[in-house]
């Protein structure tokens, strides 16, 4: 992996990281399947800050590396090398999105009571959308849990599922729909609510194949939560928008943390295929495992390309950015699971076994297809987007293929 563009504070930045996460981090990664402990991850959190690699995306007046989001992709790479690098970094989701949405739009108290804490790694946190069917999931628009105005603040109720992190965190950024009141529209409201709120309750743990987030993915009970006014992230009745300045970003760092997994997943298949012999030969000498070693090289460059494309537009362009990140979502998740599928292949019965972590990996890069929006509702989005482009292109003038190939006697 080589990056000369970047600025050399960037690059001193990335070399930390990687030498961290080599010489520090793996070492100390919990068996496959296991969890890290909370001894482990303080003790290699306080090795992060000594060594300056501790929680990259944050603003350095909140203690983080301050790393322009131009810049993210290197660095996660090399944290998400290690299936813990991003827990012991502090650039792991949740929090992560929660810290950037935090940074942007909280209020002075808002950032000193939350984003504070949660960006020295003190708290963790956790996104309160998801809900059971037919509530909010892949669709936002299904929101039904609900605020109300109240004596002072509001009055929240609902049920949430897969609120990733929630075990253990200290608070939850919770979207609710809210009617129009006091001159905001009717719409969704996101609220800032302490865990040790009477009126919420951490319910049953959803089991999952993934084990890197901690706090897991369990229930969340609201009811007759009351939460005081200075509790409302942003303004009333714009949740969905604030929702896009967290998701959109958020979706891209998934995919540069998985991407690191999945470099390291290939290494470990090339080191194999360097090592061992079949028919007379080192594996890599053989065309059909070449085949699979070309095909993951491939999946990890046009990853890394659209990665950083998407990267430039959230920077610029963010409205086009956050479309864009649902293209790069749909093709890293698949891409990633597809490089460490090969990995596994290569390694052959070694692959499947816990003697080599690559079943994990493929564990937890799984989920990420229906996480941050199914790949199925993100092409559905995509395809429409496109339609939509493409008449509007019309519209203004452009000529329509179809019709000039089918008068020219061509084939569609």
């Amino acid at each position: 992996m080589t990056f000369s563009d970047l600025p050399p504070e960037t690059e001193e930045l990335r070399q930390r990281t990687r030498r961290f996460i080599r010489e520090t981090v793996i070492g100390a990664e919990p068996a496959p399947g296991g969890r890290l402990d909370q001894a482990t991850r303080d003790r290699l959190r306080t090795a992060a800050k000594e060594a300056g690699v501790f929680a990259p995306l944050v603003p350095r007046e909140y203690g983080g590396q301050g790393l322009s989001p131009a810049h993210w992709s290197p660095v996660l790479q090399e944290a998400g090398y290690s299936p813990i690098g991003p827990s012991v970094l502090n650039c792991m989701a949740p929090d992560e999105g929660n810290m950037h949405m935090l940074h942007l739009i909280a209020t002075e108290e808002q950032k000193k009571r939350y984003l504070a804490p949660l960006a020295a790694g003190d708290v963790r946190s956790c996104f309160g959308m998801t809900e059971p069917h037919p509530g909010a999931g892949s669709d936002p628009a299904a929101l039904r849990t609900t605020a109300v105005r109240a004596d002072g603040g509001w009055i929240v109720d609902g049920h949430k599922r897969f609120t990733s992190g929630a075990i253990g965190a200290a608070f939850c950024i919770v979207m609710a729909r809210t009617p129009a009141v006091d001159g905001a529209p009717e719409g969704a409201t996101m609220f800032l609510v302490d865990l040790t709120n009477p009126g919420i309750r951490v319910g049953e743990a959803i089991h999952t194949v993934d084990r890197a987030i901690d706090g897991g993915h369990p229930h969340l009970y609201l009811e007759d939560c009351f939460v005081p006014d200075d509790a409302v992230l942003g303004e009333v009745g714009l949740g969905f928008r604030y929702a896009q300045v967290r998701l959109g970003p958020a979706r891209l760092t998934h995919c540069m943390r998985w991407l690191g997994l999945a470099r390291r997943a290939h290494d470990i298949a090339l080191d194999r295929a360097a090592r061992r012999e079949l028919f007379g030969g080192p594996i890599d000498t053989l065309g059909l495992a070449q085949h699979l070693i070309a095909e993951s090289v491939i999946d990890i460059e046009t990853s890394d390309a659209i990665i950083t494309k998407t990267a430039a537009l959230l920077h610029g362009d963010p409205k086009a950015g956050s479309a864009m990140s649902s293209v790069a979502k749909v093709h890293c998740s698949e891409a990633v699971f597809r490089v460490i599928d090969r990995a596994i292949q290569i390694c052959g019965g070694d692959g499947v076994s816990d003697g080599l972590p690559l079943a994990q990996y493929l564990n937890e890069v799984r989920p990420f297809r229906i996480y941050d929006g199914s790949n199925e509702t993100h092409r559905w989005a995509i395809a429409r987007r496109a339609s939509a482009a493409r008449g509007a292109a019309v519209r203004a003038g452009e000529p329509y293929r179809g019709d000039a190939l089918i008068s020219q006697g061509g084939n569609a």
